[in-house]
């Protein structure tokens, strides 16, 4: 059976590498602290030694809108073109090709399918910087075959922080159960507080530090009873317009298990709360 190598859930500022390749002088204060603080964070997803990365995002209306928007979708594609235009003049992300991994792809749907997920699929998927940001930041030689999953944590309605965390159980048992010896990492995107477009987006930091501070400290025990009784749908809003992203963050806490993380670090960057936490299943040492 394959093994689960490594769980890492991080937020997907697409700001990351422009700031951090930028002339010195152009460079904003906190770049070559976000610069070290990532090249640590790549590092836990390096010593797992990963054949195929299952990664999790979401599509930021670049190809679903509110006439076709699909609650949970994955990609079934032997290749993946990745970054669109606005990516590329705003925020100077490159245009990628991953390599699809069909065979991994087919059985997790396949699963899911099994456990009561009624997934939708796309062989024509593009990835967008939800998942193309976790690339450069934790595997930017783009190198392994990847299987990607949408969720939806835009258009409402959503689904429950408890179906994501139920995903995320799901996902686990079909890695498990996938027979191959090749060691499968996850790595999923999401956000905490987080606004888009309103009164709070360009604060002294993320719109609110009590609840990052609070979701941080969740995700690192693997306390999703806590979770499930303090995090709703409806309550999600409050703490910013855009924090429905922390459900992405529970999916993968579910692919790990309640366990503690392996590695857990923050960056406060002004309007944003940016973490990197990774799990190490029990047996997934190299």
């Amino acid at each position: 059976m394959a093994t689960l190598a490594a769980v890492l859930a991080t937020t997907h500022h697409p700001f990351y590498l422009k700031a951090t390749t930028a002339p010195p002088e152009q460079q904003m204060p906190q770049a070559m602290e976000w610069k070290r603080k990532v090249e640590a964070y790549r590092e836990t997803l390096t010593r797992a030694k990963p054949d195929i990365l299952v990664m999790v995002g979401a599509d930021h209306f670049h190809q679903f809108f509110l006439d076709n928007y699909p609650t949970f979708l994955i990609g079934k594609a032997p290749r993946y073109d990745a970054t669109f235009y606005n990516e590329e003049r705003e925020f100077g992300l490159p245009k990628y090709v991953l390599q699809g991994h069909e065979e991994l792809s087919n059985f997790m749907h396949q699963g899911l399918l099994d456990r009561g997920f009624d997934f939708a699929f796309s062989h024509e998927l593009k990835l967008d910087h939800s998942i193309i940001c976790p690339i450069i930041t934790t595997r930017p030689q783009a190198d392994l075959p990847v299987v990607p999953i949408y969720t939806n944590i835009f258009a409402p309605p959503l689904p429950s922080p408890k179906r994501f965390w139920d995903l995320g159980r799901a996902i686990r048992e079909i890695i498990d159960a996938y027979p191959s010896d090749q060691r499968i990492a996850a790595v999923g995107s999401g956000h905490l507080s987080l606004e888009l477009g309103g009164p709070r987006q360009f604060g002294e930091h993320g719109p609110d530090p009590e609840f990052d501070r609070q979701a941080i400290a969740w995700l690192a025990s693997g306390d999703i009873e806590a979770i499930l009784e303090n995090v709703t749908r409806d309550n999600l809003g409050t703490h910013g317009n855009a924090t429905h992203g922390f459900m992405d963050l529970i999916l993968m806490m579910g692919i790990a298990g309640p366990q503690k993380a392996s590695y857990v670090d923050n960056l406060d960057l002004f309007h944003t709360m940016e973490a990197y936490l990774t799990w190490y299943p029990e047996g997934a040492a190299a």
